[in-house]
């Protein structure tokens, strides 16, 4: 939906991209003998269709499934793999691991980064490319390398990036462009991931009436669940100050105390 709440074209074509889809879905859940099983599979399936993990895609893999949203919502985002928002056509996600690094990663990742005019988990204005720097990819015997839509490429030079992305632009590589069902933004990061990062509130800590009671009801502070830990008796009348200790030194004096 945009965010003047108009209905987007994908979102109406939703329906009937689950109907297609759904028969496939049952053979998925059919292979394993815990459902739960197939909830990886699946949400590669309606990536592959739509381009991204879309919110109406979890819906429908937690009604399939028999969980709830947010249980499909938190282990579709644990896992870099799954893009919550829509990307490029091309996924370039470039290794900066040691070995990458020794070979040169840092001035490929510059060169990319120029060449583009984007910068990490940024997608270009014609939604034809989108960059990313990732955690080593192993395949550290022909480093530099990156993936384009998950495939491997080796031996990095800038005139391998300017032939692929040349090749890209053209409509002929030899990697399947991404299905784009919705127009990218600029970044497919999520807003609640950096916040959370940032130690703000997470989406479900948001609008409620109390989200620090880390201690339960009446313990807005967290403290009576703090001597519980320390002291390690669930009977005591006093209260300990030790959630202000400032290091890990001080915190474990307090514990072996």
């Amino acid at each position: 939906m945009h965010a003047n709440g108009e209905v987007t074209q994908r979102e109406r074509d939703f329906p009937a991209l689950l109907q297609r889809l759904r028969p496939e879905c049952e053979r998925i859940i059919g292979r394993y003998e815990n459902s739960r099983s197939a909830l990886l599979p699946i949400m590669h399936l309606f990536q592959e269709h739509e381009g991204f993990v879309s919110h109406e895609a979890m819906r429908a893999a937690a009604q399939m499934l028999n969980l709830t949203p947010a249980v499909v919502e938190s282990t579709v985002s644990f896992y870099t793999l799954f893009f919550r928002k829509p990307v490029g056509k091309y996924v370039l996600q470039v290794c900066r691991g040691l070995s990458c690094t020794i070979n040169g990663a840092e001035e490929i990742m510059a060169y990319v980064r120029e060449k583009l005019g984007i910068g990490h988990l940024q997608t270009t204005e014609d939604g034809l490319f989108s960059y990313e720097e990732v955690e080593c990819l192993a395949a550290c015997d022909r480093a530099t390398c990156m993936q384009v839509n998950l495939e491997f490429v080796y031996d990095l030079t800038p005139q391998v990036i300017d032939e692929m992305i040349e090749t890209m632009r053209a409509g002929a590589y030899a990697v399947k462009p991404m299905a784009q069902t919705q127009a990218p933004g600029r970044t497919w990061t999520v807003a609640q991931d950096t916040q959370v990062s940032h130690g703000s509130k997470s989406a479900g800590a948001s609008g409620v009436s109390n989200p620090n009671n880390a201690g339960g009801v009446g313990d807005a502070s967290g403290v009576i669940m703090l001597d519980r830990f320390v002291n390690k008796d669930i009977s005591f009348t006093g209260r300990t100050q030790e959630r202000f200790a400032r290091d890990a030194s001080a915190v474990r004096q307090a514990v072996e105390e």
